[in-house]
């Protein structure tokens, strides 16, 4: 069918005409504000005309309809003296509709601008929104010639000048850095510190108490949940929820609607600066491995009625249907330049103009694959690679996809850091007493050289968590066996059923004493395994005060107090964490022992008589081969050298070494007595970290004790370790540790 036959004209089929229309230039995408008027240019191979769409005010009203005069290099172009900022607009494409060719033009059908800095509104589903007649017995293969106007937002022309403070954001070193993935929304609709009508927005985010929070904290970077601009999808709006998480992008440039208030655009530019001030990187969760106009029954909102063969990967035998990797109906297809281009103008865009750090690429696998396999030279990795401006930025990989060969763990190129499930799912196995997790335990806690050790790649490749906004929460990690997201509408399919997961003997909420005691004890158990494994330790928002989510191990679409911070009823048990979660984090970023940037050999450091890492038994005996193989052993030791880990340099210019620390780490049922390595005279064993804190007291010099003697002497010593508990001990001088007291180094 050729559309371009039979002009679509508006409503009453009248077009404004007090618009001049030049030429324009085709270089720069989108719509460009210049000070007196307005270019615009939109890419599409395979359309055979381009009209741009006015509307006043509201959104509501049509006023004019311009034919974008010139045609260069595949993109349509046109500029407009009389357009300001502010105006409110859209495309409709003219072209072949045929989809078992791969074509689906469709000009009844406005469409958001892929450009589009700025959007005002929200989809309203309605069947005119599908370029096909929903219902239909051809189903997407007929034709709908109803108009979608009055269903979808509008794009903005917007002004992106803003004043950045005079001082330049120094971002911390990858093996300083310490993210917390939290969610725009929900991090403040409940907090009450901020006012009302700026909670759930990027102005919330910016207010002094959260900013104050954060630093306390001590965390070093921020990990948002998407914030492009996204759908809620029609089949959870009829369920009666929402897209919460926001994995669904219909556009690449402008921020979510409804995370900006009255300040607009600006107000992301704020918060990113306030948190600069502060010392905290901002770093966006992306979404470029597929839109939310689904598969070939979804809806036309832009992509798809721009120019479908373009931007999908289609399927080479029959380019009806979509390639789909993600598991959500298609696949951008980064093969073509163009598409490719627009992904990288966009990450420029957040970089530069927004003054982003950096980016967790959701599904990144699916933006690797060349000729349907993950290939580590894709146009994508080669293009972020030479890029003078996005090669600096952090850039972090979630390494898988749901397509064929999709696990790609470790593979992704040097100059990338990757979510590592590995470390998740076995530092879970250690804790829940599983057998046979020693050996791969002690390369999770090392960095996990055996995945990422190659390449020149250094231990922040490996990003390490516990737990993440997919899955259990941490306390719910350690109350629940099975999920239950009932709440989710789809009968508890939904969400992962290898969790991991161990309730400690009653299934949600008890008032069993022995019980909670426990599952408090590991929660502490868990932080403080990650936040002294090599590596980059990522937290999840809340999980350091025990948030729950009821056992939903799947919220997605909970935008409700199930998913939102509740700031307000952290109780005594909550604060205890909180206390403790930071004190580890002061220990962890005090010591370069703990985020070394390089990875630990198990060899005598040169110009030492000592390893760099040392692994022990319970007697305090080097484990052996046969020990990694013993498939009952729950109790770990690791010995980090001091020479291991550089401090400063003296006033004569000489590296002084960290403090040596000792780990102990027991998953047993059993309490243990473990033996420590002999010191010299006048050097103790001090206690920094202790999960077991409703246990033994310390005395005054701060040594763990039992029955009121020192757990740990000066040559052959001995240190309690109680059933499912950790420690950290730090190597001291006692006339140093009199001197300084206790109050003087970062104490758990």
């Amino acid at each position: 069918m050729n559309t371009l036959a039979t002009p679509y004209l508006a409503g009453d089929g009248k077009v404004a005409g007090r618009f001049r229309v030049w030429p324009g230039s085709p270089h720069e995408l989108g719509a460009t504000w210049d000070g007196s008027g307005t270019n615009f240019a939109l890419f599409s191979a395979h359309a055979e005309a381009v009209e741009l769409c006015l509307f006043d005010d509201t959104g509501t009203r049509e006023i004019a309809r311009i034919r974008l005069p010139e045609h260069t290099h595949e993109v349509w172009h046109g500029y407009l003296p009389d357009v300001r900022i502010g105006q409110l607009y859209g495309f409709r494409v003219y072209g072949p509709y045929a989809p078992e060719q791969g074509d689906r033009f469709n000009p009844h059908k406005l469409l958001l601008d892929p450009y589009a800095k700025g959007l005002v509104g929200e989809v309203k589903w309605h069947d005119a929104l599908f370029g096909y007649q929903v219902g239909h017995d051809d189903g997407d293969l007929s034709f709908s010639d109803v108009d979608s106007a009055p269903y979808m937002p509008k794009c903005q022309v917007v002004d992106t000048a803003y004043t950045w403070g005079g001082e330049t954001f120094h971002p911390n070193p990858w093996h300083d850095t310490i993210l917390y993935e939290m969610h725009a929304r929900g991090f403040t609709m409940r907090h009450p510190g901020v006012p009302p009508d700026r909670r759930g927005t990027f102005a919330g985010l910016a207010e002094a108490p959260v900013v104050e929070y954060l630093k306390g904290l001590g965390i070093t970077a921020v990990e948002l949940l998407p914030v492009h601009a996204f759908l809620h999808d029609r089949h959870l709006i009829e369920r009666g929820v929402r897209n919460y998480w926001g994995y669904n992008s219909i556009g690449f440039f402008a921020p979510h609607p409804e995370y900006l208030g009255k300040g607009g655009l600006n107000e992301f530019k704020i918060f990113v600066q306030v948190m600069h001030d502060a010392g905290i990187e901002v770093i966006l969760d992306v979404v470029y491995n597929h839109t939310a106009e689904g598969n070939h029954l979804g809806p036309t909102l832009s992509f798809r009625g721009i120019d479908n063969r373009s931007y999908y990967h289609l399927m080479g035998d029959n380019p009806r249907y979509y390639n789909d990797f993600t598991g959500t109906g298609n696949a951008l297809e980064l093969r073509h330049r163009n598409v490719l281009r627009m992904v990288t103008d966009s990450l420029r865009y957040w970089v530069e103009e927004m003054r982003v750090d950096g980016f967790r690429f959701d599904l990144a696998t699916t933006l690797a694959r060349v000729n349907g396999t993950y290939d580590q030279h894709a146009g994508f990795l080669d293009a972020v690679a030479q890029d003078p401006v996005l090669s600096r930025a952090k850039l972090i990989a979630e390494p898988w996809d749901t397509g064929m060969g999709g696990y790609q763990v470790g593979r992704f190129p040097p100059g990338w850091a990757e979510w590592n499930d590995r470390y998740r799912d076995t530092v879970r196995k250690f804790w829940k007493g599983d057998d046979g997790q020693m050996a791969e335990l002690a390369s999770r806690l090392s960095g996990s050289a055996d995945i990422f050790g190659h390449q020149g790649r250094k231990p922040w490749a490996s990003i390490n968590f516990v737990t993440a906004h997919d899955g259990f929460t941490l306390n719910d990690l350690v109350s629940y066996n099975e999920k239950h997201n009932e709440a989710n509408g789809e009968d508890n399919r939904d969400g992962h059923s290898d969790n991991r997961s161990w309730n400690h003997g009653a299934e949600g909420p008890t008032d069993d004493p022995g019980i909670v005691a426990l599952r408090r004890r590991q929660r502490r158990n868990f932080l403080l395994t990650l936040l002294m494994s090599q590596g980059v330790p990522m937290l999840v928002a809340g999980d350091e005060f025990g948030r729950s989510q009821q056992g939903n191990n799947n919220a997605y679409c909970q935008d409700n107090p199930l998913s939102w911070l509740d700031w307000q009823r952290i109780d005594e048990s909550g604060q205890e964490l909180l206390s403790f979660t930071k004190a580890l984090i002061k220990l962890r970023r005090s010591h370069l022992v703990f985020h070394r940037s390089r990875f630990f050999q198990g060899d005598v450091i040169p110009g030492t008589s000592v390893k760099d890492v040392t692994w022990l038994r319970p007697d305090g005996e080097e484990m052996s081969e046969q020990d990694w193989g013993d498939g009952n052993a729950r109790t770990l030791g690791m010995l980090l050298s001091g020479e291991a880990g550089q401090m400063h340099l003296t006033e004569s210019g000489e590296p002084e070494p960290d403090q040596t620390f000792l780990v102990w780490l027991n998953a047993s049922h059993l309490d243990m007595t473990c033996r420590t390595p002999p010191l010299p005279a006048g050097v103790r064993w001090h206690v920094v970290a202790d999960t077991l804190a409703a246990g033994p007291k310390h005395n005054a010099a701060g040594a763990r004790t039992m029955g009121g003697k020192a757990a740990t002497s000066s040559k052959k010593g001995r240190v309690f370790l109680a059933a499912r508990s950790a420690l950290i001990l730090e190597r001291r001088e006692v006339g140093k540790m009199e001197r300084e007291g206790t109050a003087s180094r970062p104490k758990v």
